[in-house]
């Protein structure tokens, strides 16, 4: 599977879902007009286009197009590329009847349609070379920092969040791509024993 560079922007989980299939990425969502008034995840995707670069990837339409150029006009100095989805005429599959504009959103859309929308809007496909140089973190490496799987373990993730300025509400698996997206597996190690996040290896031997 082609993994992209940027940070995929995507409306909601089903849009997140289906672009997974498609590429690796980093990806973030809007959680729909949530964006609006969520200055934490916008500071976030601030950050990520500042370090990645960010795709904005929301549904053809209108309320995927105001979403788009809210973006837009709040990251202003961030490189920020748009991937469009073609306009199709057809009922979601999880929907009993079509939206109020009846089109086909982002996660309707095949994975060939995905990559060709990411291909068109200059996204940078990484080579094998680039993705085993960076290197990333693993649910286990969470597991072994004390951030996953251990008594406690929520308290050390919530104490990391502050002390990265990161929204508080970030999941376990939204922090795991966060990270990667932000530094390299080497880099989050160091800034996470720095931080005095400490890994519970005795609380989490005690645990199994």
């Amino acid at each position: 599977m082609d993994r992209i560079r940027e940070v995929i922007v995507v409306e909601g989980r089903y849009d997140k879902n289906t672009v997974s299939q498609a590429v690796e990425a980093s990806i973030v969502e809007t959680e729909g007009f949530g964006i609006f008034s969520d200055s934490e995840r916008l500071e976030l995707l601030r950050r990520l286009g500042e370090k990645r670069g960010l795709v904005i990837l929301t549904d053809s339409d209108s309320a995927g197009f105001l979403i788009r150029n809210h973006l837009k006009g709040r990251l202003n100095g961030i490189d920020v590329k748009m991937a469009y989805i073609p306009d199709v005429k057809k009922k979601k599959k999880r929907k009993r009847s079509p939206s109020k504009e009846g089109k086909l959103g982002v996660e309707g859309m095949p994975k060939t349609v995905i990559i060709e929308a990411l291909k068109r809007a200059g996204a940078n496909f990484e080579e094998e070379e680039e993705k085993r140089d960076r290197g990333e973190l693993s649910k286990s490496d969470l597991y072994e920092l004390g951030l996953s799987g251990c008594d406690g373990s929520a308290e050390r993730r919530r104490e990391l969040l502050k002390r990265l300025d990161l929204p508080e509400r970030l999941s376990t698996n939204s922090l795991l791509e966060v990270l990667n997206a932000l530094y390299t597996r080497d880099e989050a190690y160091r800034i996470i024993e720095s931080a005095a996040i400490q890994p519970a290896s005795s609380t989490a031997q005690g645990s199994l």
